[in-house]
């Protein structure tokens, strides 16, 4: 968001996860994560017992934020599975002299995001830079669906999986995203909580197309994730049906400019007499015509 709205360069600290923009001058990583990279039931269950003892999932490295003597802190009040939790970073906040500001995201829909985005430009001196950066994620959201509109095709069902073991479908945003890609999704409401589910519940709505997108993992580990899923005998029913994995961590997981990049990619897997295949590193067909 920073960068989406011209302040890459006032950057000086981001967190272990941020890879955005591509290319950019290393800076300092100041945050780190006690949650072991591992299979996804082995995952749920490690965040489960830390969650348990009290243990933070993710850390603030504090001498190095406070040599950066930052003016603004942004961080975020979604998900503390996700990320550094917001009471942390105020704490922090407060024993630095002087105090920087700090600001936070908690969008939980599209709208929701963008707000968020011209937030982000206000807070770094750049409003004008936000809110064209808004307008634009705004203007292509609608280009997709003017063509939907000119065609009027049928809104096929879909379930999105953002996690494997235990079974989650994806809330917040992503039924939002669904509905102006041209599906209606059969699991989720938009702005809800992600959910835990079964894949017997899944099959009772009967979708059409299935995507998985588990939170956070590149096309590679998301197709390995959906491959292992559909070999499961409770997803049976779903073996010959439309299923795609998705690159979750760059089109799905983060409230951020790229979910209108998500957006035209679910677009072009509903609907692709309407729209360009989507790029192999974004989606990979599972199953399916």
């Amino acid at each position: 968001m920073v960068a989406a709205t011209g302040g890459g360069g006032l950057l000086v600290g981001i967190t272990h996860e941020c890879d955005i923009p591509a290319g950019a001058p290393p800076l300092a990583r100041v945050t780190a994560t006690a949650v072991r990279d591992d299979t996804p039931g082995a995952v749920d269950e490690h965040v489960r017992a830390l969650s348990a003892q009290g243990v933070a999932l993710f850390t603030l490295d504090a001498d190095r934020i406070r040599a950066l003597s930052c003016d603004l802190l942004i961080t975020q009040a979604l998900c503390e599975v996700c990320a550094v939790r917001e009471t942390d970073v105020r704490a922090l906040a407060s024993t630095l002299s002087p105090p920087p500001a700090v600001i936070t995201l908690g969008a939980t829909t599209l709208d929701g995001m963008l707000a968020d985005l011209e937030r982000v430009g206000a807070a770094i001196g750049s409003e004008p830079e936000g809110l064209a950066a808004a307008a634009a994620l705004r203007q292509r959201m609608l280009a997709v669906h003017d063509r939907l509109r000119s065609a009027a095709p049928p809104r096929p069902s879909v379930a999105v999986v953002e996690w494997c073991d235990p079974v989650y479908t994806a809330g917040h945003w992503v039924p939002d995203m669904v509905r102006r890609a041209g599906g209606r999704d059969v699991v989720a409401a938009p702005g809800q909580h992600s959910a835990v589910t079964t894949a017997a519940a899944i099959a009772a709505v009967d979708p059409e197309v299935i995507l998985v997108a588990p939170c956070g993992y590149d096309v590679t580990r998301a197709a390995e994730a959906a491959t292992a899923l559909l070999a499961q005998e409770e997803w049976r029913w779903a073996i010959g049906r439309t299923v795609w994995a998705l690159d979750a961590n760059h089109l799905t997981s983060r409230p951020g400019p790229r979910l209108a990049d998500g957006i035209e990619t679910i677009a072009s897997i509903l609907h692709p007499s309407l729209f360009a295949p989507p790029r192999p590193e974004s989606a990979r067909k599972i199953s399916g015509d």
